[in-house]
């Protein structure tokens, strides 16, 4: 049988599993320019700059044509180089030029490409409008100015993450890429991932940097900084120099960290050690009663986030075990003020992670005494790399160091938490050696890249049905069959990031498929190198609990509860406003409670209703949030009044009762 083939600038390329010619074109090395393809979303073909010439067909988008047998396939005609130009310039007249300042400058692919195709002046006038920048959020800085509207964050937030925190609004010149009601970033349902970070090309959506904060901690004098290093930056870090995905660096890390100025050098792993233990007691202790199962993990804060605001009803069921950045915080001013004979002020702990979520967590009210912060900055890999680079340090030469003791000693059960499940082999670990001493320490079914893993194992003689899922719309699909009854598990891990911690909001941003699977395998490399594979080995954990902790102060350090979060600010929401002296005062709750008793259609219809009256200019309607799960919904406020589950007829009769009464 022939195998299919394809032209491409003069050179014949196999086509096998490639989904579009994009895909192929790439096969034949040969780089096309592109905003808005990535293989993990859908294809979007908004940026035009994929065009390709086909034979007989004329100009295509290379993102969204499929690869056929006999194609000729030209990618860099005369035409297109000029096509591609033109769109880049137009892009840039409608951009906020201010590039030497923007987070993005040097790694930005708009001026990638603009290099690339040789742009050397903008010939259009420059349209871009000054829009105020979004600092709402403690995870994500939004600077609207800077958006090329290519639609990924939409896409990546609706698709890989089922949130849909943006969207797009308005038309053609005006078009926007903007937040419910255009609310904050962090005012809204936003779990802050950073999932859109990662694939916003240009610095509309970037980290919201604590640098400068992290820099005046160090320089103060009165201040001892010790610092903790997630599992996932020791393997990524180094692809911001030169290194391959899932290069070791930490001991790279550490000597630049020293130089730096930090006082003190930690490891995360070891407040992952004790998530291990604690969250293995909790899971014991549940599977034995027989109750609030499945347990899920919550290492993760946006997926404990989005738990918080779309399964309130399940939250019994989260673990009550903090995530190893806030048990060590918390294990780190707890002991190491009174080990040096510090106020708790004057110790600030410094968190490297790979995550932008983990900067809204280290800022949870829950994780504060008296207002003083167990974590006080979160920097992500991208901004320790910017620190180095900073201080002129020459990372690839550095003479490797080692972390301080003990907080610096972990097994290599933590060590795979940056991995997606990592955390239930980890677990699954602890469990086996306290059920069935000497049993089987790696459990590999639960590794991998899927988004989805499912399976059974059996220890001590108990079978265990666990679920492995990462990216939060896989993680919804399987609480909806949880719910439904269609499933049934004892243990859940949830990470919100595709492929776990490795691929997080922070982490370097790269187009190479490898890089994930690379940074996957040096945790578990690094998991094979070390002396004790279950976190219950790790001698410094058990002298800490042995000496320092008893069962009630533990469980004040290392665990946690959760809320109902509401949907948005509960500052009302204003969606009509009365224009005369006489007012009529409506207000409907868009909580998730009301919203699926039917709020929505409501609200059309009282619109509809106000508008056939002509009753615009006297009628002030306001929407609320509320967070309850009250049952009660639709919920309307008339003139003051409330009323539940509300419908059309009972309304009117209301508004014509107060308006009666004006």
């Amino acid at each position: 049988m022939k195998n299919s083939t394809a032209v491409i600038d003069h050179v014949v390329i196999p086509i096998e599993r490639e989904r579009n010619l994009l895909e192929l074109i790439r096969k034949a090395n040969i780089e096309l320019p592109t905003f808005c393809y990535h293989s993990e979303i859908s294809v979007y073909g908004a940026c035009r700059m994929c065009m390709v010439e086909v034979e007989g067909r004329g100009i295509v988008p290379a993102c969204s044509t499929k690869a056929e047998d006999g194609m000729v396939i030209h990618t860099n005609t005369k035409q297109i180089r000029g096509m591609r130009k033109m769109i880049i310039e137009l892009m840039l007249a409608s951009h906020d030029q201010n590039c030497t300042t923007c987070p993005k400058s040097g790694d930005c692919r708009l001026q990638m490409i603009a290099k690339q195709l040789g742009v050397e002046k903008v010939r259009f006038k420059q349209m871009n409008t000054a829009l105020p920048v979004d600092l709402s959020s403690d995870a994500i800085l939004r600077d609207p100015g800077k958006c090329i509207l290519c639609g990924d964050c939409v896409r990546v937030c609706s698709e890989i993450q089922s949130v849909g925190a943006l969207d797009f609004a308005y038309r053609g010149s005006n078009a926007r890429v903007v937040t419910c009601f255009n609310k904050g970033i962090g005012e809204i349902e936003c779990v802050g991932c950073g999932q859109c970070v990662k694939v916003c090309p240009v610095g509309a959506l970037t980290p919201k940097y604590q640098i400068s904060g992290v820099w005046d901690a160090i320089y103060d004098k009165s201040k001892t900084v010790v610092v903790q290093i997630a599992p996932a930056v020791r393997v990524a870090l180094g692809e911001y120099f030169g290194h391959k995905p899932g290069t070791t660096t930490i001991g790279q890390i550490i000597s630049a960290l020293r130089r730096m100025g930090f006082d003190r050098v930690y490891d995360t792993c070891f407040g992952a050690d004790f998530t291990v233990i604690e969250e293995g007691r909790e899971f014991l202790a549940r599977y034995e009663k027989g109750e609030r199962l499945p347990l899920f993990t919550s290492c993760c804060p946006a997926w404990v986030k989005f738990a918080e605001q779309y399964y309130p009803d399940m939250l019994s069921n989260l673990s009550t075990c903090r995530s190893p950045q806030q048990m060590f915080g918390a294990l780190c001013k707890d002991q190491l003020c009174k080990d040096l004979n510090i106020a708790r002020e004057d110790l600030t702990v410094v968190s490297i992670m790979p995550c932008t979520a983990k900067k809204f967590e280290a800022n949870r009210e829950e994780y504060k005494t008296e207002g003083n912060p167990d974590v006080d900055y979160v920097i992500t890999t991208k901004e320790l790399s910017l620190m180095i680079k900073e201080s002129g340090i020459d990372f690839n030469n550095l003479e490797l160091g080692s972390f301080d003791m003990p907080f610096g000693f972990a097994t290599g059960a933590s060590v795979i938490f940056g991995s997606s499940g990592g955390v239930s082999e980890a677990v699954l670990r602890f469990a086996a050696d306290t059920l069935q001493k000497g049993s089987a320490r790696e459990f590999k079914q639960f590794r991998g890249q899927d988004g989805t893993k499912i399976g059974e194992i059996e220890i001590g003689g108990k079978i265990l049905r666990l679920a492995v899922v990462s990216g939060l719309a896989n993680a919804r699909r399987l609480i909806d069959k949880i719910r439904g009854e269609e499933e049934r598990f004892d243990l859940v891990e949830v990470m919100a990031c595709c492929g776990g911690c490795v691929n997080g909001g922070g982490q370097p941003v790269t187009a190479d498929t490898s890089a994930l699977p690379g940074r996957t395998k040096g945790l578990f490399d690094n998991d094979r190198m070390l002396q004790f594979h279950v976190s219950s080995e790790n001698p410094y954990l058990q002298q800490i609990y042995h000496e320092s902790l008893n069962a009630e102060k533990a469980h004040t350090l290392f665990h946690t509860g959760y809320e109902n979060r509401r949907r948005i600010t509960q500052d009302d929401i204003v969606l009509s406003q009365a224009g005369g002296e006489r007012k009529l005062s409506l207000n409907i709750c868009f909580g998730t409670s009301c919203f699926i008793r039917g709020a929505q259609t409501l609200y059309t219809q009282l619109m509809a209703y106000i508008r056939e009256k002509g009753l615009e200019e006297q009628t002030e309607f306001t929407a609320s949030f509320c967070g309850k799960q009250c049952k009660k919904g639709p919920v309307v406020s008339i003139g003051g009044k409330t009323i539940e589950h509300c419908t059309l007829a009972i309304a009117v009769a209301e508004i014509e009762k107060a308006l009666m009464t004006d």
